[in-house]
């Protein structure tokens, strides 16, 4: 078999291709390039628990797996699956589909046995890459690939939270970020963000009080003030101050948000803080989990032209930090076991070895696990960032 062109070249294909026809266009050039028999793209639910076949028909194949299983090993792992089948059937690859540390799901593709080699595997990875960045530009224009993450309907409140939030993950040579939201399809007003530029990270976990959509229109408000503020280029500080200002002048202090505000200087592993509010800080250190205790300031919002004050803490390689919402570490169980410091504790120690995403995942599962029921009574959100620092 002669060796085929490389498969980046044919990314201008995938560019050119309308919305609804992308992953038709992959298929196809995937048929040609390398003798793909059957070309699948699979996109993880927003609750993380299947990976599910996108597709306009309505018989698209039945989902599978996240967690287990090839297609579900290639997404935990975020690395090449081979799947040996026989030889007259071929051998699927599982490739992870990833955007710049957002996982977004699997490609499966099945191959003739003698096509499935190290180098044409490596070259499938990287038009997965490739095929992952099309998808994300490609969502603009089609609602496809957002069906294609649902097992059920959302409630509308959690509708206009999954578009307010930036992605599920961010990875940069100083970092690796994740997050998780649950209950995935009825969130109201918990909610993450962040952006991170040349020098600088700004991350921020927000609770807005309440419960649907009066928590996500509250929500909504405050996360567009904090991106406001930030994108006019003023200190963390007064990004909080006029997020509060906005959301005051709103509800008038009947309504608020609990806020956690951090700035990581990417070139030192300095972080400037503003506590506003529930969201609590864990630090993983030289296998130590500590809380980090910041000074509490007023929720945004509470009260008119709050002052808010920061505060400096410093990041080491190694370091991972947690942040949680109240709706994790104030759930009851039904005894009325608070889940607190304890539980998480345990489980941040027994996920330190695994990856960001992973581990986030494992909190809102013992949640979920502690709650009884997937059901949770409020909402919770977890971010896990672990440090790498800038080499040199």
């Amino acid at each position: 078999m002669s060796a085929p062109e490389p498969l980046p070249s044919v990314e201008t294909r995938l560019r050119a291709a309308a919305p609804h026809r992308l992953v038709a266009t992959a298929r196809r050039v995937l048929a040609e390039r390398v003798g793909a028999r059957e070309v699948t793209l699979l996109l993880a639910d927003y609750g993380l628990s299947v990976l599910q076949p996108v597709s306009d028909l309505p018989d698209a194949g039945a989902p599978v797996s996240a967690q287990d299983g090839p297609q579900g090993r290639a997404f935990v792992e975020q690395s090449p699956v081979i799947e040996v089948v026989d030889a007259s059937a071929g051998h699927q690859v599982h490739l992870p589909v990833t955007v710049r540390g957002d996982r977004v799901g699997v490609l499966t593709v099945r191959l003739p046995a003698e096509a499935a080699t190290p180098d044409i595997v490596l070259q499938l990875a990287d038009f997965a890459t490739g095929l992952g960045h099309e998808v994300a530009t490609a969502g603009r224009d089609t609602d496809l690939f957002l069906l294609a993450r649902r097992t059920r309907r959302l409630t509308l409140a959690a509708e206009m939270q999954w578009q307010l939030l930036p992605g599920r993950g961010c990875a940069r040579e100083e970092f690796t970020l994740s997050a998780h939201l649950e209950p995935a399809y009825a969130i109201g007003g918990d909610n993450f963000d962040w952006s991170a530029g040349a020098d600088h990270l700004v991350l921020t976990v927000t609770d807005g009080m309440g419960q649907g959509i009066e928590a996500s229109l509250l929500t909504s408000l405050t996360v567009a003030a904090l991106r406001n503020a930030r994108r006019a280029g003023v200190p963390l500080a007064d990004q909080a101050s006029l997020a509060d200002q906005a959301v005051y002048a709103q509800y008038g202090g009947k309504k608020y948000a609990s806020t956690l505000l951090l700035e990581f200087d990417l070139a030192t592993g300095t972080v400037h803080a503003v506590d506003a509010g529930s969201p609590q800080l864990f630090r993983q250190r030289a296998g130590h989990t500590e809380r980090v205790e910041l000074e509490a300031q007023l929720p945004l919002g509470m009260f008119e032209e709050s002052v808010y004050d920061e505060q400096t803490l410093a990041v080491e390689p190694g370091d991972r930090l947690i942040v949680v919402s109240n709706g994790v570490h104030a759930t009851r169980s039904a005894a009325g076991d608070v889940f607190g410091e304890r539980v998480l504790r345990q489980i941040l120690s027994a996920t330190r070895a695994a990856e960001a995403h992973e581990a986030a995942r494992a909190v809102v599962a013992g949640l979920i696990e502690h709650y009884g029921s997937s059901r949770l009574a409020a909402d919770a959100a977890v971010v896990c960032l672990d440090w790498h620092g800038r080499p040199g």
